[in-house]
């Protein structure tokens, strides 16, 4: 499955000018635990950063530094790692193990921001592709029961 198919549309943004505060509200506002940070040049959405709760909390308040003379800028992780749009369910858990991120926003193939697939997201995808090999499984099972019994009561 593609992650195009079960990433989230919705997708909680930041620039890099918000300040840590404001950016703490919107995550509050949009119950998530990270904000997209994007450069908006020319309409387009293109990603270039992560902020967390975390990163706030670690790189601020337990600093004592006051979150609102800060900006996401100076917070945010610029290594981000993206997944394109087309990227497989398997492609996005392997991604997420390599890099430690739980959280990966999706692109377009022209580098747009179009989603965002979180480990839950992954797991729930996974979950549901094995309940279907385990029915398979004892289906099959329970098939080859069948076909015993029904042997048995021939003479």
């Amino acid at each position: 499955m593609k992650v195009r198919e079960f990433c989230s549309r919705v997708v909680a943004v930041a620039v890099p000018t918000t300040d840590l505060r404001e950016a703490a509200q919107m995550m509050r506002e949009h119950h998530v635990g990270s904000l997209i940070v994007i450069d908006q040049l020319t309409g387009a959405t293109k990603p270039i950063g992560i902020v967390t709760d975390r990163d706030i909390v670690v790189l601020a308040v337990a600093s004592g530094v006051d979150p609102k003379t800060l900006t996401v800028r100076e917070v945010m992780r610029p290594e981000l790692t993206v997944l394109g749009d087309d990227c497989g369910v398997f492609e996005a858990a392997e991604t997420m193990a390599s890099t430690g991120a739980r959280r990966l926003p999706v692109v377009t193939k022209g580098g747009d921001l179009m989603g965002i697939v979180s480990l839950d997201d992954v797991l729930r995808v996974l979950s549901t592709e094995l309940s279907f090999l385990v029915a398979t499984v004892n289906r099959s099972t329970e098939r080859e029961i069948e076909m015993h019994a029904t042997d048995k009561a021939m003479p």
